[in-house]
């Protein structure tokens, strides 16, 4: 469903358990720039340790409704609930284990839609999650469609840039947030780049690109109108007239198994003479702008000399 056919606006609020999810969701209903006349409704599908007063709810117009197990979750469960309380809107607090995929896909009541989908981590347990694959697995479903990923309980030592692009590399538009252990909002820092981006020509090292397909994605002015150098595997146009091809790594986003290219549009007179696969050695002009393939503007890169290369000992790329 289109948002533009939606009347009742759902907000996703997922994560895993003790992950700051209801401390989110009492916080946000008792803001003032989210109150409305009409009544919300709150569903939740777990119990954690924070748990929400039905009382005070009520003052911010919002009704609670707890879901017991995911047999009860269904689409007739749900019409139930919108004949019963007539919601303007509906804050879900969904449980992961029951597949946020499977939620996505599932039928809703007539003018009900998801509009935001949010994601809150504990970020003590972020390295965790990381090591083991079920739950790596898990928790990139929830980021794949996300608009906001909010990392809480963040401390000093913890490698908060490779959390971020962790993200990215999964979805690069979804906004990523930091709170620290006091719960105030940490602005995302300017970590030191491995490589001289004041150089003439920026070098970048086989096990930087993921740091610099990222970087470039979120600080384009960092790049805009300088010529960098990496490695990368050729993806050719259908368009065997093509003057432009891909330049890019495979980046593993859940395990080994779980792997998509990421790289950038390279514009090369030159792209038909290239063999699709192959490994090259690019140079080349960053630029800025729109093109179809992207559906809106991003970065371009304007190729200064392209020329065959090894295949890297390690050509997986990885950002944790």
């Amino acid at each position: 469903m289109g948002e533009d056919e939606i009347d009742i606006p759902i907000y996703l609020i997922t994560g895993f358990l003790e992950s700051g999810k209801t401390t989110f969701i009492n916080f946000t209903v008792a803001q003032e720039y989210f109150q409305i006349d009409e009544p919300t409704l709150l569903i939740t599908t777990e119990e954690g340790e924070v748990e929400y007063d039905e009382k005070e709810l009520l003052k911010y117009n919002t009704v609670l409704e707890v879901v017991e197990n995911q047999e009860q979750f269904t689409p007739d469960y749900l019409k139930k609930l919108k004949r019963r309380y007539s919601p303007e809107r509906v804050i879900l607090e969904y449980n992961p284990l029951w597949s946020v995929k499977s939620l996505e896909e599932m039928e809703m009541p007539r003018g009900w839609g998801i509009v935001q989908e949010i994601v809150t981590v504990d970020a003590s347990c972020f390295q965790i999650y990381m090591q083991n694959l079920s739950l790596k697995s898990i928790f990139m479903e929830m980021v794949q469609h996300a608009d906001m990923v909010m990392f809480n309980r963040c401390r000093p030592e913890d490698p908060l840039p490779s959390f971020r692009r962790s993200i990215k590399v999964v979805n690069p538009a979804c906004d990523v947030l930091f709170e620290n252990e006091e719960g105030e909002i940490n602005n995302i820092f300017e970590d030191a780049m491995p490589y001289d981006l004041d150089a003439d020509v920026i070098d970048i090292e086989d096990a930087d690109y993921g740091i610099f397909y990222v970087d470039m994605e979120d600080h384009p002015e960092r790049y805009r109108g300088k010529t960098v150098r990496f490695k990368g595997r050729v993806l050719k146009s259908e368009d065997a007239k093509a003057e432009f091809f891909v330049p890019g790594r495979m980046a593993m986003t859940c395990c080994a198994d779980d792997t998509t290219f990421i790289g950038y549009i390279c514009e090369f007179p030159k792209a038909k003479s290239l063999l699709m696969g192959q490994w090259v050695e690019v140079t080349a002009q960053v630029d800025w702008k729109y093109m179809p393939q992207y559906e809106g503007e991003g970065p371009v890169l304007i190729a200064k000399d392209i020329k065959s290369a090894k295949k890297p000992e390690v050509d997986l790329v990885y950002f944790n």
